[in-house]
Formats: C-alpha cells, structure tokens, sequence
C-alpha cells in the first residue's frame, strides 16, 4: 500500500476534536473520495494527509515509512495537495505559479531548468489553461487559479495526490473535465484522495468511498456500497434516490424537492413518469 492511515485522530489545541478512530489505506491507481457535510473534519483530514496538520493519535505511513519522521521536502516529492482556493497577492504569471511545484526537486538556490519548464507546460496543458500560461494569476478567475492548482501540484510529480474540493470553483464543463483528469491521473498509476460535497462524483472517479459523520467514517468500501440512499438522508438529511443509468452505465444520485419517493413505495410528483416508477407501477 503506498499509504495506510490507522487510528487518527486530531484535536485542534485547545479544542473540540475533530476526528478519530480513522483507519484506511490507499493502493496504486485508487481514487479514495471522502464526502460529508460542511464543517465535519474533511479538510482537516486531507491537510494530515499532507503532513500539514499533525496527528494527535495513531499513524499514517507513507510507502511504509512512518510520515513522522520523514522530512518535509521528502513528502513534497511524493504527495501534490491541492487546497481550496485562496486569496492570491502576488502577480506571478501562470507558468511562474505550477513552475513552483518543482521546487521539491530542486537543490538550494537552483533555478528551475529546461526539464523543469517542460513538465509545467505538461501540466498547464492537461488541465487545459495554456491560453492564460502568462497572465498574472491574480487576474484570472476562481476557477481558472483552481485549474492552475492542480496543474502545480502535478508539477511535482507526486505518488499521491490530494484535493480538497477540486471542483468547488468550477462550471459545470470544467467540473468533469476535472473529474476526467482525475481518472486519467490514476490510469496512470497516480493515487487520489478527494473530498466532495455531491455523491455522483464518487460513481464518477471513485473506486472506494468514506463518507464522514460525527468525528469518524460512517460507512467505508465501494462507492456502489456505500452510497445509497440511507447512508446519504442520515449524513445530509435529505431524500435521494439512487438509480442505475444504462444511458451511461453508472449509478446516479437524484436529490427529492420535499417528501418522500415514489420509486420507495410513496408518491412523488419529482419520480412520476420516471422509467423506474412506469416500470414498478405498469404504466
């Protein structure tokens, strides 16, 4: 496994904890999505998965050497953590700011190098922002920084990659483009840990799923699993329904205005005329 998490827990200082009890391990080309509602710990998690924040109890090993003890230059050149967006100060052009992520590979007081430009343009291409390489990154737009994002932590070559929210600032276009590189990424032999707020990413990229509640994960395994409309109206408090499209051979997740569904044994005026209702009720 190249990361294996057991037992983590953390506490802010002088704080409510925020998670415990959380054990996991992510394996070569795995894309591990983490759902949840806001404010529940999954930013905090992803920001200990990258050695930002430490743990208050238990591990996380990454390619079996405990991340502890391992200096902080030597996780940059294994894991790309893409945060979610922030404020920008500094007019740094586009290639200046995803040029940035080889700095792990870089020796003290060099200078980015010919290889290393080229693997920048690499990444600027793949996420599809080459149109705006020079302009200044405080006069983009939000999902645009959020492109360039992932295009600096790609930079860095990583083993695994982690994004809070990757698709927070996006249109709809970019969101599955987005959601696309992610699969290719892990075609690829890259490992992916995501957070999201919509439980169709996880049947769009995701080969396992944790959806955290109250301090821990709640359910854990396949997203075909682990998404279902139970586990999702006790962590969102809200109905779905969870259908199979043959349209695009995947599982989807449709949110209910109010009520209860049809498709569930009650009426519905969102699911009448749906194939599943006219195929359950013979009409």
């Amino acid at each position: 496994m190249i990361l294996e998490v057991a037992n983590a827990g953390y506490t802010y200082p002088r704080g409510p904890e925020i998670f415990s009890n959380i054990s996991f391990s992510l394996a070569e080309h795995e894309v591990l999505c983490i759902l949840g509602p806001n404010g529940i710990g999954k930013s905090t998690l992803i920001r200990c998965l990258a050695n930002l924040y430490r743990l208050r109890s238990g591990s996380i090993r990454l390619l079996g050497t405990e991340m502890a003890v391992l200096p902080q230059v030597e996780i940059a050149k294994k894991i790309g953590y893409v945060p979610q967006a922030h404020e920008i100060i500094f007019p740094f052009s586009v290639m200046e700011f995803v040029l940035m992520g080889r700095a792990p590979h870089l020796p003290a007081f060099s200078s980015p190098g010919r290889e290393d430009y080229k693997k920048a343009d690499q990444m600027i291409d793949l996420v599809g922002i080459g149109k705006i390489a020079d302009k200044p990154v405080n006069e983009i737009s939000g999902g645009e920084y959020q492109l360039a994002m992932i295009a600096r932590a790609l930079t860095q070559e990583p083993a695994i990659l982690l994004l809070d929210e990757p698709t927070s600032h996006l249109d709809f276009g970019n969101q599955i483009r987005v959601l696309e590189i992610i699969d290719q990424l892990a075609d690829s032999g890259i490992s992916v840990v995501m957070s999201s707020h919509f439980p169709d990413h996880a049947f769009l990229t995701s080969n396992n799923v944790a959806i955290m509640q109250y301090g821990s994960f709640m359910a854990y395994g396949l997203a075909e699993e682990v998404v279902t409309a139970e586990n999702l109206k006790r962590t969102y408090g809200v109905d779905v329904s969870i259908t199979y499209s043959h349209d695009v051979a995947r599982h989807v997740c449709v949110p209910h205005k109010a009520g209860s569904c049809r498709c569930g044994g009650m009426e519905h005026l969102q699911c009448i005329g749906h194939p599943s209702v006219i195929a359950s009720s013979g009409r």
